[in-house]
């Protein structure tokens, strides 16, 4: 089961319009399940959750951007008014401020763990875009990656983005409390007994449909609900 992860926020990017430490204190009272590690002077904060709570995380903070973002250019709108700068387009968590969602919902974008990504990617993804007329893209930044909804054609049905948006979200909070991940390293194997763990996995995973196999130069990850990725593993290390 994915329990938790770490991650590095920037809040730098808000420093000139809010006080961070009440902001952190904001965030801390709207999100319980996380939990905070003091602000750095650089306005780095390290932050530990659930993913769904993350996600939470994520889009209230994107909210807050965008906020500040058309406040500032009303700001410039005004006659005689002296621009104000506006928030750089420096990384909130993995996403960038040009990530916030249009107002229309053509453009949405969902924070994943990356091996839930992948799950989904393989097993969920093609049977969900039948339905709709949606173009999805993807940032991985090691374990997290950002998914980038988008529609397929200026003309397409609008809020079908959102739609989409949501049963990703749906979905990834029921994967995110069944699956479970297995690696088998190479170190240490090198040539014939590497080639032997990748033909076994082959071989197996035929007895596994709901397994998913991402092999990489110095390991393979296992995914899947816990007892098909434990037998799978236990066949695999036969």
């Amino acid at each position: 089961v994915f329990v938790s992860v770490l991650s590095l926020l920037n809040m730098s990017v808000f420093k000139d319009r809010f006080d961070l430490e009440d902001l952190i204190e904001e965030l801390k009272k709207n999100i319980t399940a996380l939990s905070f590690d003091p602000l750095q002077p650089n306005g780095h904060i390290l932050v530990e959750g659930p993913f769904p709570a993350i996600q939470l995380l994520k889009d209230f903070l994107l909210l807050k951007a965008k906020s500040l973002s058309e406040k500032d250019k009303r700001e410039e709108n005004k006659p005689q008014q002296r621009p104000k700068r506006r928030l750089q387009q420096q990384r909130l968590y993995v996403e960038t401020i040009n990530s916030i969602p249009d107002a229309n919902g053509g453009k949405q974008v969902v924070v994943l763990d990356t091996n839930i990504y992948h799950y989904m990617k393989h097993f969920f993804f093609k049977k969900l875009l039948l339905n709709y007329d949606v173009v999805i893209s993807d940032i991985t930044d090691g374990e997290i990656t950002t998914v980038c909804l988008s529609n397929a054609r200026s003309k397409s049905v609008a809020g079908q983005v959102l739609r989409v948006k949501e049963e990703i979200e749906n979905q990834s909070v029921k994967l995110h409390n069944s699956l479970r991940k297995e690696r088998i390293y190479f170190e240490g194997h090198m040539g014939d007994e590497k080639q032997k763990y990748k033909q076994a996995c082959e071989t197996v995973k035929s007895r596994y449909s709901g397994v998913l196999i991402i092999p990489y130069d110095t390991h393979i990850d296992i995914i899947g609900n816990s007892y098909s990725v434990f037998e799978f593993t236990k066949e695999v290390r036969r």
